[in-house]
């Protein structure tokens, strides 16, 4: 920071005007500077088409670089980059089960998760890559402009350079329009966070063929297809601003259920209260836990398994590798229960613990859960509920694959769901009902909201 200057101009802390900007950018759907939204799926086969992409699955021993420790069984990367999959114990009084063991992907590296903006014919466009990942069930999906670990930046790989990082760090960055520490799913890694931010630049921004300019109306119409806009892209996006004053959306300091401090004071009361105790443990030995030659799971099939794979992919820095990955053994359900109150939308959500969260408890959507890890008749809160709901109450609905990097196969379907006169009155503590705007404020502080739902948020923008 600067020293004060006497004679500094003092200046707006929001900039109105840029949300006006994006407003105008989430208008223009159907078409944008470089292609039309019905042109996009060629596009991206296009992309799939002009590239070797192939994912084997290999026995641990073919792990190129990678190796059981001795003592821990941690697996890990002969260069001590990148990350291990390690053991967490967890014991608390938060939540129906109260200690638990499973391994858990620990990254301690702050990634940089990164969207260009600049304007064409007055219209913000934001710039995004067709990326292959090895664990997208389709492969290749549309992520942020910079997606990379500082082990890929600063090329621990041996790879190419990280294109575009230079609009993002260093000397020649751009304008930040937003700038913000997230955390990743807290279930699968421990205390993993990325920078998420968003720039807009006036250079020239040479053309390649594996990216392309769209504007934030054409990402909401891609939001709405099943595994399109990959998770790095949604998280970045749930940091914009709500961009329209209507009836469901709320002014600066307009009406809520629950003030901003009454908000806050439960956030931190579920943070504070509960007890835990949450510890990094060895791999091996972990209690309900096998490993084969194949894979890491639990006797009983729940939850997910750790697997090795080998990757082909000539558009990535490196051309080839293999590297261990998480799996979860079903599809998910994720959903926001929403209703209008006062002419105000706001969204029922929980504060969820989950163990490898750097702040352990965040704000979760109303419904995050595997159904089949559930026996019956102790399904989560409102599950029953959102998978019964009439379709006329469905206002979201489409699958979308989680972090494709670290995850195989990691699908939920996202929904977002009009509550009805079956939602109960009286509440369990843990839930409550924010704004929108409540919820999108505390996004861009960071560090408050999960990655589910900030998702949702960013699926629930689509809709305006």
């Amino acid at each position: 920071m600067s020293v004060l200057d006497p004679a500094a101009v003092l200046r707006p802390r929001t900039d109105r005007a840029l949300t006006e900007r994006l407003a105008a950018s989430a208008a223009r759907r159907g078409a944008g500077v470089q292609l039309r939204t019905e042109e996009f799926a060629e596009w991206l086969a296009g992309r799939g088409r002009a590239h070797r992409f192939e994912v084997s699955r290999i026995p641990f021993a073919a792990l190129d670089g990678w190796g059981f420790a001795p003592g821990s069984g941690n697996l890990e990367h002969r260069s001590g980059r990148f990350f291990t999959v390690e053991g967490l114990s967890v014991e608390t009084t938060a939540g129906p089960v109260a200690s638990w063991r499973q391994p858990i992907i620990r990254q301690h590296e702050v990634g940089v998760l990164g969207i260009l903006v600049k304007e064409f014919d007055g219209v913000p466009h934001f710039l995004m890559q067709a990326k292959m990942e090895p664990g997208n069930p389709n492969l290749l999906q549309l992520s942020p402009t910079v997606q990379a670990t500082r082990s890929n930046y600063t090329r621990v790989h041996g790879g190419t350079a990280v294109r575009y990082l230079e609009h993002f760090m260093g000397p020649r960055r751009g304008r930040i329009l937003s700038d913000v520490l997230q955390s990743e799913h807290g279930s699968w890694f421990y205390r993993k966070s990325n920078r998420n931010m968003i720039v807009e630049t006036d250079e020239d921004v040479p053309p390649h063929e594996d990216f392309c300019w769209l504007t934030l109306g054409q990402l909401y119409e891609l939001l709405g297809r099943d595994n399109t806009v990959n998770m790095d892209a949604r998280t970045v996006l749930s940091a914009l601003p709500p961009l329209a004053a209507g009836p469901r959306e709320r002014e600066e300091e307009g009406p809520a259920l629950l003030s901003d401090a009454e908000v806050q004071g439960w956030l931190t009361a579920h943070r504070a209260e509960p007890e835990w105790r949450i510890d990094r443990v060895p791999l091996d030995g972990l209690p309900g836990w096998y490993r084969t030659d194949e894979e890491i799971a639990r006797h009983d099939g729940r939850f997910f398994r750790v697997v090795a794979v080998s990757v082909r992919a000539a558009s990535r820095e490196v051309g080839s590798w293999s590297q261990p990955l998480l799996e979860p053994g079903g599809l998910g359900v994720t959903a926001f229960v929403v209703r209008d109150v006062g002419g105000v939308r706001h969204v029922l959500v929980q504060a969820k613990m989950e163990g490898g969260l750097p702040g352990v408890v965040e704000l979760a959507p109303t419904v995050q859960c595997v159904p089949e890890n559930h026996p019956a008749g102790r399904w989560p809160f409102l599950l029953d509920d959102v998978l019964s709901a009439d379709p006329a109450r469905i206002l979201y609905s489409a699958v979308h694959a989680e972090e494709g990097g670290r995850f195989r196969n990691a699908e939920s379907r996202y929904l977002v769901v009009e509550a009805d006169e079956r939602l109960p009155r009286e509440l369990p503590p843990q839930y409550a009902w924010l704004t929108v705007g409540q919820l999108s404020d505390l996004v861009r502080q960071g560090g408050r909201v999960n990655v589910q739902a900030r998702t949702l948020l960013a699926c629930l923008a689509s809709l305006a």
